[in-house]
């Protein structure tokens, strides 16, 4: 009952704008079953906010867990930690203060930057100036509204053609707190304009296919996480039964749908919802890929963080029936992308590489047919985790336009 009154506490702090003064992310390495069962007793007895892996259900033995605790159970966990025998660290000692120091308070010459985390009200009116000023490289269009009622905005960037080309889907944002990821999206669209006609391998791509990008998925989330609650991750939809709000979008996908890594309690950061594409905002997604099947050729989706890029399958350990070809791709786009600053990224398929999740956009757009599906899990490995400095978002955005054009140009050689 105490803990259940403390849940209730914590709720109505949030109510305004949370904030999150003398908590500390640990990170915690098990390496005995009764580790394990220490966790997993823990995140049932107090809140604790699961940063990688994404809930307790997903902790197994030698797999680092990252995990942000509130200052009021410090004096509580510490010495569970010290009595239990497992390694550990801390990775931020201030949440609050890592918070603060994510944004560089030096003034923006204009609303919108690409080196900034832009809010939802910046990237809309970016999204509405960069179509209109581009119009022989851009188009926009609306997939639908999120449940919050705000327009979806999908761009497609490529030259005119009288018939439909052949394209690449790219989202960003599936998850309100990964902020580097809606990042990248503009970076994209950005470089996109600047270098076509300048560089061949562009130039060559957008004359010979589209590129769909949905720069925030979770916008109903990522405005949230901006003016609420900065570790939101789900959507904001209501749940009858619950006062819980939301789902994950990345759960909520027809692949191996609730099976495994994803809760059906809709208080679970990865509650895969009431049914698969309960979430308005994946249906809307889902719904365009089904309509655009026949041309679309890639999907890929860009999360944080871990430093991977995953391709099916998540739902299940079998492999793809794809996985040496799309192995090689991920090998070489990695490669690609390590050139420019020495980023390590590990390639492989989700199960396996990180951990079992149904409900995945990758795998349920290869089940579906897009043979080239993946996932990216940007910068870094935990020492920011969800909160990259936005001095990272240069480096970061400008090494994964290697990767992605590393597999946009093996897809384009690979069409037919």
């Amino acid at each position: 009952m105490r803990f259940l009154l403390l849940f209730g506490l914590v709720a109505v702090a949030v109510a305004d704008v949370a904030r999150f003064e003398g908590e500390k992310v640990f990170r915690l390495r098990p390496v005995l079953d009764e580790h394990v069962t220490l966790i997993k007793d823990l995140a049932k007895r107090i809140e604790v906010d699961f940063w990688s892996p994404e809930s307790p259900e997903m902790v197994t033995i030698d797999i680092d867990v990252d995990v942000r605790v509130p200052a009021m159970y410090l004096d509580m966990v510490r010495p569970i930690l010290q009595q239990s025998d497992m390694d550990y660290e801390v990775l931020i000692e201030d949440v609050q203060a890592a918070v603060e120091a994510q944004i560089d308070n030096k003034p923006s010459p204009r609303a919108h930057s690409y080196t900034k985390y832009n809010s939802w009200d910046n990237i809309a009116y970016w999204l509405a100036s960069i179509s209109s000023s581009n119009p022989n490289l851009i188009s926009k269009q609306v997939i639908g509204n999120t449940y919050h009622g705000r327009p979806m905005t999908l761009l497609k960037i490529g030259t005119k053609s009288s018939s439909p080309q052949p394209a690449i889907f790219l989202d960003c944002g599936i998850h309100a707190r990964e902020w580097i990821a809606p990042a990248f999206c503009q970076w994209f669209v950005k470089e996109a304009l600047s270098t076509y006609g300048s560089d061949l391998q562009m130039t060559s791509l957008l004359d010979q296919m589209d590129v769909f990008v949905l720069p925030v998925f979770n916008i109903d989330g990522y405005d949230y996480t901006h003016k609420s609650h900065r570790m939101w991750r789900k959507t904001r939809s209501r749940n009858s039964g619950s006062s819980c709000i939301g789902a994950d979008p990345n759960r909520n996908f027809d692949a191996g749908w609730c099976t495994t890594g994803a809760s059906s309690n809709p208080c679970s950061d990865t509650y895969c919802g009431r049914s698969p594409e309960s979430e308005v905002e994946v249906k809307n997604v889902a719904d365009f890929i089904r309509r655009n099947k026949s041309v679309i050729k890639a999907y890929l989706t860009v999360h944080s963080y871990s430093q991977l890029l995953l391709f099916p399958y998540s739902y299940t350990y079998k492999l793809a029936a794809d996985h040496s070809e799309l192995l090689k791709v991920a090998k070489g786009a990695s490669a690609a992308l390590r050139s420019l600053y020495g980023t390590p990224y590990t390639s492989g398929p989700g199960a396996a590489t990180i951990y079992p999740a149904a409900g995945g956009s990758d795998d349920w757009a290869y089940d579906l047919g897009v043979k080239y599906s993946y996932t990216f899990e940007l910068r870094d490995t935990g020492r920011y985790g969800f909160l990259l400095p936005e001095s990272q978002i240069k480096p970061t955005c400008e090494e994964t336009m290697l990767a992605v054009k590393y597999i946009a140009a093996y897809v384009q050689k690979n069409l037919y």
